[in-house]
């Protein structure tokens, strides 16, 4: 990931709360229904939603110790997430291994996503604290898949999200959480989508606040013990679906 934007000038004002812009949040998420591998339009929601999330979510993390001692650090954690020597680390059983695993079996990278975010939100790489933390939740969200385990089929993304709406408050990830949760009940009414997003929102703000956490140390613990120890509860909706029935989804909007 290159680092190269500066703010300054104009600059600033892409970094300021932005007006919420619900008519584009709705447009991108039309298109993210044809094409639920369409990732631009989900950024695209964020941009529109955010508001003051960010700015907000950055003071709680400079309200704790762990939290504060991470914003000093700014490590980037999309350049961690792409060494396979520093992966390799983590032995089998924690949290690093299952995340391993769960990349290397999609194919993920933490720079593709950030390739596709810059596409939409080029001041994404700019210097700048806030640019910084909106980077931090992009790049945890595979993690963050791992700890709740929510799978990548339309359901578990849009439990994955509602979690993370749970943790921070940023109405783009509420709706797209919901949203996706009514298509995907439209499309198969037996599946309880909504029930299952709205369980994964009570336990994102059950579980304790996971943007400030040290990362590397997590992965070396137990993924098991991580649970327990950060309060995520299980995923008992979703993971009472058929994995064929969420593998059959179409969200064909």
């Amino acid at each position: 990931m290159t680092m190269e934007t500066t703010v300054g000038g104009n600059d600033v004002q892409i970094l300021r709360p932005r007006k919420l812009q619900p008519l584009t949040a709705f447009r991108a998420f039309r298109k993210l229904i044809r094409d639920k591998e369409d990732t631009a339009q989900v950024f695209r929601i964020m941009e529109a939603l955010t508001g003051r999330s960010a700015s907000r979510g950055y003071g709680r993390m400079l309200g704790t110790v762990e939290g504060g001692r991470q914003a000093f650090l700014r490590d980037e954690l999309a350049h961690r997430l792409d060494d396979p020597a520093w992966l390799a680390r983590f032995a089998p059983g924690t949290v690093g291994a299952a995340y391993r695993g769960f990349r290397e079996a999609r194919g993920f990278t933490a720079d593709g996503l950030a390739e596709t975010a810059r596409e939409v939100a080029p001041e994404i790489d700019a210097l700048h604290p806030l640019a910084w933390y909106s980077r931090r939740l992009r790049d945890v969200h595979d993690i963050w898949h791992v700890l709740t385990g929510y799978g990548t089929d339309a359901l578990g993304e849009a439990c994955v999200v509602s979690f993370s709406y749970g943790q921070t408050h940023n109405l783009g990830f509420g709706f797209i959480g919901w949203g996706a949760a009514r298509e995907i009940q439209r499309e198969a009414r037996s599946i309880p989508a909504r029930r299952a997003a709205f369980q994964a929102w009570r336990n994102g703000r059950h579980a304790r606040w996971l943007p400030g956490l040290d990362y590397e140390a997590l992965f070396a613990e137990p993924l098991e013990t991580a649970r327990a120890r950060l309060r995520i509860r299980p995923p008992t909706v979703y993971a009472a679906v058929p994995e064929a029935e969420r593998l059959a989804l179409k969200l064909r909007g």
